[in-house]
């Protein structure tokens, strides 16, 4: 699990590499994510993770704390980023952001199955604007 965890945010969004895609998340893989928006399936993470990546060109994961018990685990995350483009319902700004989020995952088979991330919208309008 921890593995599966790492490999999600440094290869499938540090990397934005999707090469592993379908051997780190189930095809019905669920994710909540910090600006609201909930997806199911491979598709549908997809397109969120390009609207970030539109917002954020330079977007980028950092794992301040993983702990895992068994096919649950939860993360501190701290995420850095330009604003380049729209993000967060907010016009490009050009500003530098960094943002803490938590996140807590479920893992099934080898993949994960579902990922929850939290995070302060306020702090990051705040800094954006």
């Amino acid at each position: 699990m921890e593995q599966l965890i790492r490999r999600f945010y440094e290869d499938l969004w540090n990397r934005w590499d999707d090469d592993d895609i379908e051997d780190l998340l189930d095809e019905d893989f669920v994710f909540r994510g910090s600006l609201g928006t909930e997806t199911k399936g491979l598709t549908e993470w997809r397109s969120y993770r390009e609207a970030v990546r539109a917002g954020s060109s330079d977007f980028h994961n950092h794992i301040v704390t993983l702990l895992v018990d068994g096919d649950h685990a939860a993360a501190r995350l701290r995420y850095t980023g330009t604003h380049t483009g729209h993000l967060a319902g907010l016009a490009p700004t050009g500003r530098r952001f960094t943002d803490s989020r938590a996140a807590f995952f479920t893992g099934n088979g080898g993949r994960l199955t579902s990922a929850w991330v939290l995070g302060d919208l306020t702090t990051l309008h705040e800094q954006l604007s």
